[in-house]
């Protein structure tokens, strides 16, 4: 089987659909092999995460399908239109028999293409709210997946189904005492997960920064700070007093290790990109979520979605310097962590992947039929 995907700008765009790749191959007959091909933008972030995860990558050109400004807008077609030349190239030349659009600038081209190309395409929805990119493609789609239930009265009906958000295999089989001995953290002692996402959070970093002495007292921290923040914040743990410094594990980055970080910790502080309402329930894992305000209240309503099933506290980027007593307050009360903790397990998903698997291998038959 032949499958294109698409996707990116963010890791919660790309690994869904490296997530679906992998169920894929476990859903396929016995000596059928599966080909996969992923069609992103130039200078994206998910091209590096394709390439670790060994699938060949060819990149168009893409960009936002609006501007603020009228010449934005204009430029911004130009953009889409040879995205969408270049895409049906790509796809002439690896004839997929299903396209799978994980939303991000790159989509709308290869969509566009895929239809021109007859090719059935399938979308699937991170976040809780399509914005205007994936609301375009979602007319172009033969079938579209959401996360959660929320989010159908924004789709067209009659070809969207509730599948849950697909996460990597490695939250399955993660685990907090494996997490700890992995990361050489304390059994028993507490443990605060910090993270911006793959590019890091600014806000976050400084506020955990102005606050570390004191957090460091009350937990360890797994920070993962993003490449931009992290020489001034290595600067910060060399001047610890040694016993704090062993306390403060910083990364720019995790990879295979994030799924382990994250079981081991008993509370995170992160940023609600689409990732979370997948990452955080597949490992039970309590959060304070600090919406970033500029991403089109996507965030928020991701934020709001876990806060309002019992698995998350809500706090807002001007509201940073009150972090310090809210992750106190949320560490020493156990019997709402174990609640949060529980309501967080409930919205778990283990079957996402595999459920969209089946949808593009039922697409893929129909075009062949």
């Amino acid at each position: 089987m032949r499958l294109a995907l698409s996707g990116g700008g963010t890791g919660g765009h790309v690994y869904p659909a490296l997530s679906i790749a992998e169920a894929l191959e476990h859903e396929l007959r016995p000596g059928e092999k599966l080909e996969v091909l992923y069609v992103g933008s130039r200078g994206g972030a998910e091209a590096q995460l394709v390439e670790r995860a060994g699938f060949p990558f060819r990149a168009i050109s893409a960009a936002p399908i609006r501007g603020r400004l009228p010449w934005e807008m204009a430029a911004n077609t130009v953009k889409i239109a040879a995205g969408a030349r270049q895409a049906r190239q790509v796809l002439r030349d690896f004839a997929p028999q299903v396209v799978l659009s994980t939303g991000g600038y790159a989509s709308v081209p290869v969509a566009l293409a895929a239809r021109s190309r007859k090719v059935p395409l399938a979308l699937y929805l991170p976040d809780l709210y399509p914005g205007w990119a994936v609301r375009a493609i979602a007319r172009l789609a033969q079938r579209v997946a959401v996360t959660a239930i929320e989010s159908l009265r924004r789709l067209p009906g009659g070809k969207s189904v509730v599948t849950g958000y697909p996460v990597r295999e490695e939250f399955w089989q993660a685990h907090r005492a494996g997490g700890r001995e992995r990361l050489g953290l304390d059994p028993e002692e507490k443990v605060l997960f910090v993270t911006g996402a793959s590019q890091g959070a600014h806000s976050i970093n400084k506020a955990v920064a102005a606050n570390l002495s004191s957090l460091l007292q009350l937990c360890e921290v797994v920070h993962l700070c993003g490449h931009a923040d992290e020489p001034w914040l290595q600067e910060i743990r060399g001047g610890l007093p040694d016993e704090q410094r062993g306390r403060y594990h910083l990364h720019a980055y995790m990879h295979d290790d994030t799924p382990w970080a994250m079981a081991a910790a008993d509370l995170a502080l992160c940023r609600s990109g689409a990732s979370v309402i997948g990452e955080l329930p597949a490992v039970g894992l309590p959060a304070i979520l600090v919406p970033y305000p500029y991403a089109g209240g996507h965030q928020r309503l991701n934020a709001r979605y876990l806060e309002k099933n019992g698995a998350a506290v809500v706090l807002d980027d001007s509201e940073l310097g009150g972090l310090l007593p809210l992750v106190g307050e949320l560490l020493h009360h156990e019997e709402r962590l174990r609640a949060m903790r529980e309501a967080s397990r409930r919205l778990a998903r283990p079957n996402a992947a595999s459920r969209i698997a089946r949808v593009l291998i039922e697409l893929a038959g129909e075009s062949q039929g």
